[in-house]
């Protein structure tokens, strides 16, 4: 069988190092970012794949840049055949896509050419596809421009997250990879060139992403709301602070004279209806500033939102 090493870094990686090892492939070598602090605490915490790597005793590599030289060559001593780089975090040097002498496969979470880059899941259904996927792709030094291997489509519910999406296409990316490792070994995988057409970046997300602007459509923010959920969150600002939305649906508006971003309605055992750019958004599930989760009814029992109330960016 193939030798491989792999690099990734959070969960979405972890699936794919998973299927490997339980196809059989020996594994020579897992490359993983650097730990990171996490928490209020800041305590150092190990990536998804390095846990993976702890648990079934494989070498491990956390460099801070896979770029250099002596790091290259560590890498090369393991005699992998074939590397697979599943959102390992950093940009590789034609020096470590040529590791591998059969060179590197990646798993890429949309129908690229759509959707390259660092935020894919998010970006789609913020744009309002109804159609996602994951591609197997051979790496070049482009960002997600290689050819493709193989390609998996899933569709995308009109209420569906970015979590949900995100669990979906892990499952399905990895058994797309071990099916075109197979193809590898067997030597008949495809290369299939990106169409010219279609191209579009899925931007890394930023603290901007969060920010719910009332002025929107109400469509744009439920799918703000819906890829953002259960990472980082969409969040706005009321008369009690923060309010992270986790949950929210397009709905009538009763007044549609209303500034964008006041209360309209309160609905029964639902939630509460905010004023929107064009149209309403009906708020289902809530998060207040330091507290936990809770339906939008109880946000409402609690006083924390009424008709009239008004929320900004």
């Amino acid at each position: 069988m193939l030798k491989i090493l792999f690099m990734g870094t959070p969960e979405f990686a972890a699936v794919s190092l998973r299927a490997l090892l339980a196809a059989g492939y020996p594994v020579v070598g897992v490359v993983t970012q650097p730990d990171r602090p996490a928490g209020r605490g800041g305590k150092l915490r190990p990536s998804p794949v390095k846990e993976v790597a702890l648990e079934h005793d494989l070498p491990l590599f956390q460099p801070r840049r896979l770029r250099r030289p002596e790091v290259i060559a560590q890498l090369k001593e393991l005699g992998a055949d074939l590397t697979v780089v599943v959102a390992y975090g950093q940009i590789l040097s034609r020096e470590a896509l040529e590791i591998s002498p059969l060179g590197a496969i990646n798993v890429h979470g949309s129908l690229l050419p759509r959707w390259r880059g660092a935020a894919p899941i998010q970006r789609a259904i913020m744009a309002g596809d109804t159609e996602t996927g994951v591609c197997t792709m051979w790496m070049d030094e482009g960002m997600d421009t290689g050819d493709i291997c193989l390609t998996a489509r899933v569709p995308i519910g009109p209420d569906a997250t970015g979590g949900e999406i995100h669990d979906q296409l892990a499952r399905l990316g990895a058994e797309l990879l071990v099916e075109t490792v197979r193809r590898v070994e067997a030597g008949d995988a495809p290369r299939i060139p990106q169409p010219e057409e279609g191209v579009t970046y899925a931007a890394k997300l930023g603290p901007e992403d969060e920010v719910i602007d009332w002025t929107r459509p109400a469509a744009e923010l439920h799918n703000q709301i819906r890829a953002l959920n259960p990472w980082p969150g969409a969040y706005t600002t009321g008369p009690r602070g923060r309010l992270k939305i986790w949950r929210a649906s397009v709905a009538p508006n009763p007044d549609p004279g209303a500034e964008p971003g006041t209360v309209v309605a309160v609905v029964r055992r639902e939630g509460f209806t905010v004023a929107t750019g064009d149209g309403a958004l009906l708020v289902r599930e809530v998060q207040p500033h330091g507290k936990g989760r809770m339906d939008a009814q109880s946000y409402v029992n609690g006083g924390g939102a009424q008709v009239g109330t008004r929320f900004s960016p």
